[in-house]
């Protein structure tokens, strides 16, 4: 299968080589790698590096496409990280490149990335979680230029809370509007393996909110590690794969050209 949600170099979080993931996808068995780099406008204390030269971004991963093709599949994603005041800066760049694949993921709101800790200030777990879920709800509805929602339940990783996981119980109205509006408008969930590396101890979204996708008609579920390093590639894969289909999924996609490919589970 594909890992779906990776990034290299051109992401400022990370420094993984492209070329080396490559050579860890294949010593692992994964068929495909969809590097989704960062993409933040109006980044809090905003200095241009969560941006990408897109002309450069795509030379190099077409380069590498051809370099690998005999034995993996590279295709070209992005991680378009949603504020509202930005959607016509995200459109502009979605409508001028050929992307495969196009993540819509919701890392700041009200000018505040959960990872420094700022946007939970003043906040209750409940409140903060609420407030990020209603930002997610809003990213759904406004634009239609994304493949599938990243990461439903980001936030969750970086709280000071004793008990962190976002659950479906404690949200589910909000977390139905959200499922329903993606399943209305034909977009797709990511099932992230990340929040098993941390603390979170679970997969973001965790799999009760699979369960509740699985019961209002979803079907594309895409599967990423959200790896910054080679050695996180197809993290948990199995486990993943293997809890969605007990929940009853027969399969998860990858996208090309912006289409859902259907892969077995």
């Amino acid at each position: 299968m594909h890992d779906n949600h990776i990034h290299s170099k051109f992401s400022t979080d990370s420094n993984m080589d492209a070329d080396e993931a490559c050579k860890r996808a294949v010593e692992i068995g994964l068929e495909g790698l969809v590097f989704t780099d960062h993409v933040d406008y109006d980044y809090p204390d905003f200095d241009e590096s969560f941006l990408i030269d897109y002309n450069e971004y795509f030379s190099f991963f077409s380069k590498l496409k051809d370099k690998w093709e005999s034995k993996l599949q590279i295709l070209i994603g992005v991680e378009m990280g949603f504020q509202p005041q930005v959607v016509d800066k995200i459109n502009n760049i979605l409508n001028r490149y050929d992307f495969d694949f196009v993540i819509n993921s919701v890392h700041i709101i009200e000018h505040k990335d959960p990872y420094t800790g700022a946007f939970f200030i003043g906040r209750t777990q409940q409140q903060a979680y609420e407030r990020y879920l209603e930002e997610i709800l809003c990213s759904v509805n406004a634009y239609d230029n994304y493949d599938v929602i990243g990461h439903i339940g980001y936030a969750a990783r970086y709280g000071n809370f004793e008990d962190k996981p976002l659950r479906y119980k404690d949200y589910s109205d909000i977390i139905d509007e959200i499922l329903k509006a993606v399943i209305e408008k034909g977009k797709g969930i990511e099932l992230n393996t990340s929040g098993l590396r941390s603390d979170l101890g679970c997969t973001i979204p965790g799999y009760d909110v699979f369960k509740r996708y699985f019961e209002l008609g979803g079907e594309v579920i895409t599967v990423g590690s959200d790896s910054h390093f080679a050695e996180h590639l197809g993290h948990s894969f199995s486990e993943g794969l293997e809890h969605l289909k007990n929940i009853g999924f027969k399969h998860v996609v990858h996208f090309e050209k912006r289409k859902p490919v259907f892969e077995r589970i």
